[in-house]
């Protein structure tokens, strides 16, 4: 694909994304965004040991539209909104939100100690006191703030082969120096981690909430893989960390699956918000109806159709679904290609319609997925303990996330 083909391919699809994604639904059915009416957050939940009591469901601003979405999640009751200066415009268009509300106390802001580069501009270990302070200051400015609520180290365990690698990042010193200083002087609150993998995501976690450095973990959890995690929120719980998910909607591979009355961005959230543990999840918002439609969620239970409806879902898509932060084949590929990277920036494309950003970042690999156009022996797929085809998957993320035409 040629640069103005991508852009005018990611108009197109940017123009269909506001359409109802129900497919089928029935007006007046649970799942019917046609129309459908302003929900409103119904349950808070206390952030560890923070001060924070954040909504149950909350925005991810990694696709903001506007900053008008913003102000109308908080009229809706939403109270924790999740950003970073990696995440295009999203900052800038927070700042214009923040010139029109005026009750800072109300609302909780979490950013990262990133570079506004396009994404993953995570600060690498080593970096300068000096610039984990710049970034944050400069994330300060651009969304007209005197103080962060949370500042992440973000996304431990993207990219270092080995724990002991991310494990210097994750306790740089001049990161933690950075910090304090930064806490003294009121413009950071919280410090917090976060983690999709696929490098030792439990390791890497386990060793943040038991380092006492961190005041709460963000982790990708879902109802298809991650057996280990319940004991690592537990762990958090215990040292009074607080728990936030992402990536709850494993692969949001599609949003019409429906058992009776249960709805699967529904029951994937409840199922999530079963555990006790987490305070709340954050999701990315896009459109008004996804704000409507994930809030219908809040503060309800979870039931046995909703786990229907997720077996249904995983029926269908679970020998496609490559599962975030799980990493088994990460050493089967004698090529060292990051096959885990290189599927989730596909259903960033595929299935999160981030077009952009899912090229972006496959174009910054240090190993794309070039060889596997021409491999002979895929022992990538043999090392799948879920069935997925990771071969023909790669083939295809290279074909499609590569800016340049290949055969």
């Amino acid at each position: 694909m040629k640069r103005r083909e991508f852009l005018q391919s990611s108009m197109a699809m940017a123009a269909t994304a506001a359409l109802p994604t129900l497919a089928g639904a029935e007006e007046g059915s649970p799942g019917n965004q046609k129309g459908m009416e302003k929900s409103q957050v119904k349950s808070y939940r206390k952030l560890g040991k923070t001060a924070i009591t954040m909504s149950d469901i909350s925005f991810g601003a990694g696709k903001l539209p506007a900053a008008s979405m913003i102000l109308r999640a908080i009229d809706q009751g939403m109270n924790y909104f999740d950003t970073a200066p990696d995440y295009g415009n999203s900052e800038t268009l927070i700042g214009e939100a923040m010139t029109r509300f005026k009750q800072r106390d109300k609302i909780y802001i979490a950013s990262k100690y990133c570079s506004p580069q396009p994404y993953p501009g995570h600060l690498p270990v080593g970096t300068p006191k000096a610039d984990y302070i710049a970034a944050v200051d400069a994330s300060l400015k651009r969304m007209n703030l005197d103080y962060l609520d949370v500042v992440f180290v973000h996304a431990i365990g993207e990219k270092a082969p080995s724990a002991e690698e991310e494990q210097k990042r994750l306790l740089d010193d001049n990161m933690l120096d950075a910090t304090e200083t930064l806490k003294k002087a009121g413009k950071v609150r919280y410090l917090a981690v976060s983690s999709h993998g696929p490098n030792n995501l439990e390791p890497l976690l386990t060793t943040a909430v038991t380092s006492g450095h961190f005041d709460l973990i963000m982790t990708a959890f879902n109802f298809m893989k991650f057996p280990k995690l319940p004991d690592i929120i537990q762990t958090a719980a215990e040292h009074g960390v607080g728990v936030i998910a992402m990536k709850t909607l494993a692969g949001a591979k599609e949003s019409h699956v429906e058992a009776g009355n249960a709805v699967f961005e529904h029951a994937a959230f409840r199922w999530v918000l079963q555990h006790p543990q987490v305070a709340g999840l954050v999701v990315t918002i896009k459109t008004v109806d996804d704000l409507n439609l994930y809030l219908q969620a809040s503060g309800t239970p979870f039931t046995a159709a909703d786990q229907r409806a997720l077996d249904q879902y995983a029926a269908l898509y679970g020998q496609s679904y490559c599962r975030t932060g799980c990493g088994d084949c990460m050493e089967s590929c004698p090529q060292g290609v990051d096959i885990a990277n290189i599927l989730r920036y596909q259903m960033y494309f595929e299935d999160y319609g981030d077009e952009k950003r899912a090229m972006q970042s496959y174009a910054a690999l240090a190993n794309p997925a070039a060889p596997c156009l021409n491999c002979q022996e895929p022992t990538c797929t043999a090392a799948c303990d879920h069935g997925l085809p990771v071969a023909h998957k790669l083939q295809a993320a290279h074909r499609t996330l590569s800016f340049a035409s290949v055969a």
